[in-house]
């Protein structure tokens, strides 16, 4: 007996030591991540020198090579066959913004501006388009989700005609849980999914009603973020269908529209969110012609590796998009959107988070890939490329950890996980957060579909569990409804605006520098474990990665 607890006391003291020298590994690497650094990565990422840093510019250029020069300072290895970078195939689309949207019938002739009123291009290669006199039908949400039982199209033709449709999806308009999942938007909700809809639906044109609640976002998101020059990847569907014009106009034109037709906006638009709703033939042609000039062209992901010890062949991928919106002539003043949090906080991060790796006295397992990709803003172009054309197997990837816009508003005592819930990931990000006294807060506004709008998304799509935690909203000092209402300010203010600047002396970098650590903190622990986390049962690509992993 005695013998056994003098066994178990040398067992007790063995692993407390042990622990003692992995905390002090972890404690060194930790002591890395500092606010200094995260200060002269943003205040060159986010300069006006890097023009805003749009996808093939000279803005592109400086990004990527300062991006691989860091890496390579840091002591990382290039991951693409000795390359810093992922060749990216895109097309180029500017559509002409002289154009206008004709609309007419027995009652109504209506011209819609570029700007003012309507928001669009084509996907299309080619130089002009022209729609002449397109049937417009009103298709409530544009959805055909056979798993919800809902078909907006349902005994519908919408060959060569004009499909108008709401953003968001029936459960946000009505709060109803039993449709879809309630106030949370679904996939089914995003403007890529609908207009990837219609044209599958043979459509020639689709018009996206935009609406600041149910969009998340400001008419003004929509100005900047699709005009000028759009991005494709260069073998898309939407280029090969029958979709000629896609497009979002503004509620008021909207309104003038369905007047126009003899139809009640707000009535119909009710009626499109319940059960049964049939869409409506507004007895309305659509007419455009706008020059269009396609061209093919390149972008670049970065990519840096880590590499692990013994499990070398398994990896722990972290992600940020490196890019935004470049300079827009339309602004008077100030017209390079540098992207200051959006997204140069996150791709500044991959940067201090694989400094601390690199800082760990005894080297991880499984190797990290640092991947900085392109054209997130112009709907996850970059992460879906590296999804499709992985550099190391998926099968091995254990998950994805996605950065986009860090906080700046001070310490929280939450983080929020966007997708709480669907996998177990969720167990790493909060016994991280609990070993720090913070806890793992559900998204405080699911209805803007904030799952679906930043790369993680396109890992998952293929199967990949990916985590995607965002700034917390119970700040410390202030509390949850400042820590809300702020955050929501700063969105209505500078999302996707010129104002988005780097801004030094106004951030608070405390709670950044804490949610930094988190995310290194879980990166790590995957490193060091055997574990493959899973989705949970009911997350809708949990097949994909269960094939994947059988293989």
């Amino acid at each position: 007996m005695l013998k056994k607890i003098q066994l178990l006391l040398i067992l007790t003291i063995s692993a407390l030591a042990s622990c003692k020298v992995e905390n002090k590994g972890i404690g060194t690497a930790l002591n890395s991540v500092s606010a200094d650094d995260m200060k002269k990565y943003i205040s060159v990422i986010a300069s006006d020198d890097f023009q805003g840093r749009a996808p093939s510019t000279t803005g592109e250029e400086k990004t990527i090579n300062y991006l691989a020069e860091q890496f390579r300072l840091l002591g990382l290895k290039p991951a693409n066959n000795g390359s810093f970078f992922q060749e990216v195939s895109l097309i180029k689309l500017t559509a002409d913004k002289s154009m206008k949207l004709d609309i007419s019938g027995e009652k109504i002739k209506l011209s819609l501006n570029y700007s003012d009123d309507l928001i669009g291009g084509t996907p299309q290669v080619k130089d002009m388009i022209k729609i002449e006199n397109s049937d417009i039908v009103f298709v409530g949400y544009g959805i055909n989700a056979p798993e919800y039982n809902w078909n907006d199209y349902a005994g519908l033709d919408v060959k060569g005609k004009t499909v108008v449709m709401l953003v968001n999806d029936p459960g946000y308009a009505t709060s109803d849980t039993s449709l879809f999942t309630g106030k949370a938007m679904t996939y089914y909700g995003r403007w890529t999914y609908k207009y990837e809809e219609a044209a599958r639906e043979g459509a020639e044109a689709a018009i996206i009603i935009h609406e600041t609640g149910a969009a998340g976002y400001p008419w003004a998101v929509v100005q900047n973020s699709w005009s000028g020059p759009q991005f494709s990847l260069e073998d898309n569907d939407l280029s090969k269908s029958d979709l000629q014009l896609k497009c979002w106009v503004t509620t008021e034109a909207a309104k003038k529209i369905f007047k126009g037709a003899g139809l009640d906006y707000n009535q119909l638009t009710q009626a499109a969110s319940k059960r049964g709703f049939k869409p409506v033939d507004m007895k309305l042609k659509a007419s455009i012609s706008f020059k269009n000039k396609a061209e093919h062209t390149k972008s670049n992901n970065v990519v840096a590796l880590w590499p692990g010890t013994d499990r070398s062949d398994e990896y722990v991928i972290y992600t940020a998009h490196w890019d935004h919106f470049g300079v827009n002539p339309a602004f008077k003043g100030d017209s390079i959107l540098n992207g200051a949090v959006d997204n140069a906080t996150g791709t500044a991060a991959l940067l201090d988070i694989a400094k601390a790796f690199t800082s760990i006295p005894v080297k991880q397992n499984r190797s990290i890939l640092f991947l900085s990709v392109t054209c997130e803003e112009q709907g996850l172009l970059g992460s879906e490329y590296y999804a499709h054309h992985p550099l190391f197997p998926l099968a091995k990837t254990v998950c994805d950890i996605n950065m986009d816009a860090l906080n700046i508003f001070g310490r929280t005592k939450d983080m929020t996980v966007v997708g709480f819930g669907n996998s177990q990931l969720d167990n790493y990000a909060v016994s991280v957060l609990k070993k720090y006294g913070r806890y793992a807060s559900s998204d405080p506004t699911p209805e803007k579909g904030g799952y679906f709008r930043s790369d993680h998304f396109s890992f998952a799509k293929v199967g990949v569990p990916s985590l995607y935690l965002s700034d917390g909203v119970d700040n410390v000092e202030h509390g949850k409804e400042w820590g809300l209402a702020t955050s929501e300010k700063w969105i209505m203010e500078n999302y996707h605006k010129p104002s988005d600047n780097y801004e030094p002396d106004k951030w608070n970098f405390d709670g950044m520098i804490d949610d930094i650590k988190v995310y290194f903190e879980i990166g790590y622990d995957l490193s060091i474990s055997k574990d493959f986390p899973e989705w949970n049962s009911k997350f809708p690509f949990k097949s994909l990665r269960d094939k994947m992993m059988s293989k």
